[in-house]
């Protein structure tokens, strides 16, 4: 027996305009069995847990330089 999944879930590359991401949000929805598409809006939080893995990755990278 197989899963069956009722969403999946698109991680954009970079943060894109609204007016810019028209055309992929329209690709989309063209794909079978595609019942919506809803955009999310960037909102601080976003921005904050952004800065809180890039933070961390740096902090990361500078402890193995570090350690050489």
């Amino acid at each position: 027996m197989t899963d069956r999944y009722y969403a999946l879930t698109i991680a954009l590359e970079k943060d894109i305009r609204e007016d810019d991401c028209e055309h992929l949000i329209n690709a989309i929805k063209m794909l079978r069995g595609v019942l919506n598409v809803t955009p999310k809006v960037v909102s601080p939080d976003t921005w904050m847990a952004e800065q809180r893995a890039y933070s961390s990755l740096q902090q990361k990278i500078y402890k193995v330089l570090a350690d050489k």
